[in-house]
C-alpha cells in the first residue's frame, strides 16, 4: 500500500502529459497606438498680417485671398482625422 500511492500519482501525471495539447487559436486584439504622427503646418493667413486701421474692403479682400488656403488646410486636417477612424 505504501508503494501504491506514488505509482498511482506517477501514472496520473504521465497520462496528463500524454494528452494532446489544445489547438492554437489566433486571436486579434486591437492595440492602442497613435494614429497621428504629425499635424499639418498652419498656413500663414493674409488677414493675420493686416493692420488694425485698414478699411473694410481691404479686410474682405484679405479674407477672399485666404479662402482657398483655408479650404486646403481644412482638407489636410480632415485627411489626418480620417486616418484615425
Amino acid at each position: 500500500m505504501r508503494y501504491l500511492l506514488p505509482i498511482l500519482l506517477t501514472l496520473v501525471l504521465l497520462t496528463a502529459c500524454a494528452a494532446a495539447p489544445p489547438a492554437v487559436q489566433e486571436v486579434k486584439v486591437p492595440v492602442c497606438c497613435p494614429c497621428v504622427t504629425s499635424a499639418p503646418a498652419r498656413p500663414a493667413f493674409a488677414r493675420r498680417t493686416l493692420a488694425s486701421d485698414i478699411s473694410d474692403g481691404e479686410k474682405v479682400l484679405a479674407l477672399a485671398r485666404d479662402l482657398p488656403v483655408h479650404i486646403k488646410y481644412e482638407a489636410l486636417l480632415e485627411a489626418v482625422i480620417a486616418g484615425c477612424l
